[in-house]
């Protein structure tokens, strides 16, 4: 061709021999072409550019050993060029991407819209038996298949329903049948069991009789655990009794004397019934000993049994207390009767009472502002709130509990007294039982005022107000 193009510009004519010539020369490079293919395959792929794999016959394409090394360099330029891409290659390229383990319920798009959350939003993973390991993947759930872990759960339930309902906290009747009451009250009163029944335990170590220095050295132990003087005199005497009339011919036998003697002494006569509606206890006691918790426990108790409650917030001193009357109100289901921060108290007093009539309540709670038991303008206070419950409902309040700290000691005896005087205390609550390793002072406090335990609070949660019992008390404290 470049020949003929030649003697075109100088203007001279191709003889035949030469056009052969020129012929020949440009037929030899693409004679493997030729040999490889069809005229028309050529044609077409010269033409558009494109080649066409689905008009090649099956097996008619040579593999790269029986090429010849002339097209070698022809396939860099055929590589880039791939068909245009349509719906059935789309389809198809999508089923070799799948898992052979994962077969298509449809068209992707429907896969993936019907698709369950992600994995972090299902509920949390409940791991199959050892003995059929379950793992659930990505992909599984991304497909739609169903769940391996899911098999297994209705033969588990009931066992992981309790262990559940064991750690969320059930109800105290509930979970008090597993544990033991006894158990737990003995946990929550340790410091004063290790007082009592560990100095009881180095008193009898490397001794085997009962004589009057052995309870002269008891003696000594029972006023240090906070028992008071007037209390161990007095069980001390019980016990030189019996040891005048031999009683007492062994150790163990002393220290089941003394356990007698203990829950003689704190044996409480049984509570009043609920005789009358509403049913108004008055709760009082000095600053930061638990009165508004404790009414929250009380109310609560009450609302296990059935009972409908109503709580007067007459703290009107203290700051944000109403308001923290009104969050256990809410806590317990129990309705709260407030006024305003320095409001008179006999009048918070005589609109609950009034509320409680119009609602037709079981029982209402009377929370009063702590005050110290020396002081005598807020004890007279204090009477005026008595009195003008007993001018609303007849008879009221029936119950008046006093909180005290077990933790004060000693201190607990003078405060009994007081406001005993002032406003006749029915009941005893001891607080903080849990934290102290004095709890000796409940015997006497028992014994000095003549009024009678009710509770014992041994720990911050709504069941951890224990109703008194002497028995129970005794055996936890000594062992």
């Amino acid at each position: 061709m470049r020949r003929w193009f030649r003697r075109q510009e100088k203007g001279q004519e191709e003889s035949p021999e030469e056009r052969e010539s020129s012929l020949e020369d440009e037929a030899a490079p693409h004679l493997p072409a030729a040999e490889s293919g069809t005229g028309s395959e050529m044609a077409g792929a010269v033409g558009s550019g494109v080649p066409r794999p689905y008009e090649e016959p099956p097996g008619e394409a040579l593999t790269p050993e029986e090429e010849p090394a002339s097209s070698q360099p022809e396939v860099p330029e055929e590589a880039p060029l791939e068909p245009a891409p349509s719906r059935p290659d789309f389809f198809g390229r999508f089923r070799r991407e799948r898992t052979p383990e994962e077969p298509s319920s449809g068209p992707p798009e429907l896969d993936e819209l019907q698709a369950p959350p992600e994995p972090a939003a299902e509920p949390p993973f409940t791991p199959a038996p050892e003995s059929e390991p379950a793992t659930a993947t990505a992909d599984s759930v991304g497909a739609g298949l169903p769940r391996p872990y899911e098999e297994p759960l209705p033969e588990a339930a009931p066992e992981e329903e309790a262990a559940g309902a064991e750690e969320a906290g059930a109800s105290q009747d509930t979970l008090e049948p597993r544990k033991g009451l006894f158990r737990r009250f003995r946990e929550r009163l340790s410091r004063t069991r290790e007082t009592l029944a560990g100095g009881l335990d180095r008193l009898f170590a490397g001794r085997r009789e009962v004589d009057a220095a052995l309870l002269e050295d008891l003696e000594e132990l029972l006023i240090s655990a906070d028992l008071g003087v007037a209390t161990t005199l007095f069980l001390i005497q019980a016990l030189q009794e019996k040891l005048r009339r031999r009683e007492l011919s062994d150790l163990e036998r002393l220290k089941q004397a003394l356990r007698e003697e203990m829950v003689a002494l704190l044996t409480p006569p049984p509570p009043r019934e609920i005789a009358s509606r509403p049913w108004v206890v008055l709760l009082v006691g000095v600053n930061g000993v638990g009165k508004t918790t404790t009414i929250a426990k009380l109310a609560q108790r009450d609302r296990n049994r059935g009972l409908s409650t109503l709580l007067v917030a007459a703290d009107t001193f203290r700051a944000a207390a109403a308001e923290q009357l009104e969050v256990w109100g809410e806590r317990v289901g129990a309705p709260v009767i407030r006024q305003k921060t320095g409001a008179d108290p006999a009048a918070v007093v005589f609109d609950g009472l009034s509320a409680a009539l119009a609602r037709g309540v079981d029982t209402v709670y009377i929370d009063t502002a702590g005050r110290l038991h020396t002081k005598v303008n807020l004890m007279e206070e204090l009477k005026k709130v008595h009195r003008t419950a007993a001018k609303k409902v007849p008879g009221a309040p029936q119950e008046v509990l006093l909180i005290l700290d077990a933790s004060t000691g000693q201190n607990a005896l003078s405060q009994a007294r007081l406001f005993h005087e002032a406003v006749a205390v029915t009941g005893i609550i001891l607080t903080k039982m849990d934290g102290t390793a004095k709890g000796g002072v409940v015997l006497a406090v028992a014994h000095e005022t003549g009024i009678p335990i009710r509770y014992l609070g041994v720990g911050e949660d709504m069941d951890d107000l224990r109703p008194f019992e002497a028995q129970a008390f005794v055996e936890a404290i000594l062992g």
